[in-house]
């Protein structure tokens, strides 16, 4: 039956690892060759899944490529998630640094994931939208760990033009590091990430809501 189990698993595990194979296969591609590179064609070859499968699981190619963004992004949102969960409590420019951090060595490990994430993705309209609703979602997550260190007489769209300003900005400076239009290092980033932290505290925060920062702060916590 449909609906039934066959080989030990339900109708739905099949089609979630057909899902997950399909995804798996996109990523393996993008990252050796290119978004551009994906077609139905190579990914059913790479999976050896029929491809009346593919049109189950997704309406046309941008929707496989969004599909596969979208796996790499929130391997990247549970690494942040994890840092702010670890560092609950700590001073905000801690917390930044630690973040900051995390993210340029993974990518400095792993240029190719970088690429996926990062990169503008010129000929693929849905894929600048995930690139650019990203960068949008990140910066709200930024005013909202904020406010607990605003005065009540902020200016809320200037904190929003901040955040997106510096969110923005990292993100681009990212993509050029890994081009190679800018030729600093890893360290370089962070250090400059830092600075920026500590300019926007000083802009917006109530005063005292952090000291001077120090890399011994971060290095000194688990």
């Amino acid at each position: 039956m449909r609906g039934g189990t066959w080989g030990g698993r339900t109708a739905a595990e099949r089609r979630a690892e057909r899902r997950s194979r399909f995804i798996d296969a996109t990523i393996g591609i993008w990252r050796e060759d290119g978004w551009a590179a994906v077609s139905k064609r190579r990914v059913c070859a790479l999976t050896g899944i029929n491809d009346r499968y593919f049109y189950e699981e997704f309406t046309d190619l941008d929707g496989l490529l969004v599909a596969a963004w979208e796996s790499v992004r929130d391997d990247m949102l549970s690494v942040i998630a994890d840092i702010y969960r670890q560092s609950q409590g700590e001073r905000p420019d801690v917390i930044a640094h630690r973040a900051a951090a995390e993210i340029v060595d993974k990518l400095a490990a792993d240029p190719a994931y970088g690429r996926i994430l990062l990169m503008h993705h010129g000929g693929s309209p849905r894929l600048e939208v995930c690139r650019s609703t990203a960068v949008q979602m990140t910066s709200d997550l930024v005013v909202i760990a904020a406010q607990r260190f605003l005065p009540p007489d902020a200016d809320q769209k200037q904190i929003r033009m901040a955040a997106i300003f510096g969110v923005g900005g990292f993100v681009e400076l990212v993509s050029a590091w890994q081009s190679g239009v800018f030729d600093g290092t890893a360290k370089d980033i962070v250090d400059h990430v830092d600075t920026l932290v500590q300019a926007f505290a000083q802009t917006y925060f109530k005063p005292g809501s952090i000291g001077e920062f120090s890399m011994a702060d971060a290095a000194n916590k688990p």
